[in-house]
């Protein structure tokens, strides 16, 4: 019950900024726009744009409600060199994590930084009027658009670069961005929690040899004992010493970060295994380690099949086949970040059933059957979270595991 009375705060105060006097999330046509703050319409909650707000990276750590903790930001643009302060210098920001300073043409907006590269916007410490955000037709698709309003002029804001090519919408704008956020603290975070548990561990075999284990010791061995009796030796025979600490490696990893991404009181903490980049970075590995490992057998039937017709091969099978080294690894990448992703979003969905049957605040008696609605719905989906942390690792541990027996399998003589 606390960890739904804490999201539930945090979704009231981010719902009730949008009653503020700024326009960062307000959609305007062209028509309507100008060197000025746009004024502010009533907006209905929206349960899907807020679940997204929560499990996006950001860089400022959302703890609970309104309060952010600052975080480093490293920020390079190539006509203004590398600039580095805590997100704090932005100022105080407000529930959608926007802030009212811009330092050196950058500004905070929902969260990330955005820059000003028009050389006419101070390149100094100065605070802005607002953040105005619109929406516009670009080739027959809707493109967000934020500027800031100083001294009475509009100045356009520059989104972060990206190296997705434009296909998830970004690209390379003026500036890149290197800082530490949100999903890179949690990272950090869980590497340091993980290293006390299994430093802990280590003394106490060194301390306690040939004595049964106790502490944390009697927490990790089973589990470790497990991953290397049902996994690794079944799937790698007698090499598995080899891939072993690899594998503990994986699993261990994707089990800290999506418990942690579970901790209720930070209902805006890292979705770091709900990040596509965090996933198929995890899934790199799997793949390199795999074919990096890959003995001839193996490269053998995957690109010249022995005692199949030649034009079956060329046709059909080799050209599935290496489809399969580039399918394997995105199937990882997805499952992972699908599932985490998704449990979080419907977590907030469901909360969000308060407001949406509350009108907002509006209506009292919607507002009790809403929040009878959310309560059980999310304690179950929290605790079904639990069992799909646990399982994601261990299904992402177990098909790296079969992916790199497969490449050092041995050819079976009859």
């Amino acid at each position: 019950m606390l960890s739904i009375s804490a999201l539930n705060f945090a979704l009231a105060q981010e719902h009730a900024a949008d009653h503020d006097h700024h326009a960062t999330h307000e959609h305007h046509d062209d028509d309507h726009h100008g060197c000025a703050c746009h004024d502010h319409h009533e907006e209905t909650f929206e349960p899907a744009a807020t679940a997204f707000h929560h499990i996006g990276d950001a860089n400022a750590f959302h703890v609970f409600g309104n309060i952010y903790i600052p975080l480093p930001c490293i920020l390079y643009a190539p006509e203004q060199g590398l600039s580095f302060f805590m997100s704090s210098k932005f100022g105080k920001m407000d529930a959608h994590g926007t802030a009212k300073k811009a330092v050196n043409r950058y500004v905070m907006v929902d969260g990330s930084v955005m820059r000003v590269a028009n050389i006419k916007f101070p390149a100094d410490e100065v605070t802005i009027e607002c953040v105005n955000h619109k929406t516009v037709q670009v080739k027959g698709k809707e493109v967000d658009k934020y500027e800031v309003v100083y001294s009475g002029e509009c100045y356009p804001l520059d989104k972060p670069s990206t190296l997705d090519g434009g296909v998830l919408g970004g690209g390379i704008t003026s500036f890149y961005d290197f800082s530490v956020t949100k999903n890179v603290f949690t990272m950090l975070l869980t590497f340091l929690l993980l290293f006390l548990l299994f430093r802990a561990a280590v003394k106490g075999y060194e301390t306690r040899r040939g004595q049964a284990p106790k502490g944390i010791q009697s927490f990790l061995e089973p589990i470790f004992v497990f991953i290397r009796d049902e996994v690794a030796v079944p799937f790698l025979g007698h090499k598995y010493e080899k891939y072993l600490p690899f594998l503990m490696s994986i699993f261990f990893f994707i089990l800290g970060l999506n418990l942690v991404g579970q901790i209720p009181f930070f209902p805006g903490s890292g979705n770091v295994t709900g990040n596509l980049a965090v996933t198929m970075a995890l899934a790199l590995f799997t793949f390199f380690v795999t074919n990096l490992s890959g003995n001839r057998h193996y490269w053998e039937h995957t690109l010249w099949m022995p005692g199949v017709p030649a034009l079956l091969k060329v046709l059909i099978l080799t050209p599935v086949e290496i489809m399969g080294l580039f399918i394997k690894p995105l199937t990882l990448m997805l499952r992972l970040f699908a599932n985490i992703t998704g449990g979080h979003i419907v977590m907030v969905i469901f909360v969000g059933l308060i407001f949406i049957f509350g009108q907002s605040g509006a209506n009292l008696g919607g507002g009790i059957v809403g929040t009878l609605m959310a309560v059980p719905l999310t304690m179950f989906m929290m605790a079904l979270e639990l069992l799909v942390a646990l399982v994601q690792a261990f299904v992402f541990c177990i098909l790296t595991a079969s992916y790199i027996g497969a490449a050092i399998e041995e050819p079976h003589h009859h």
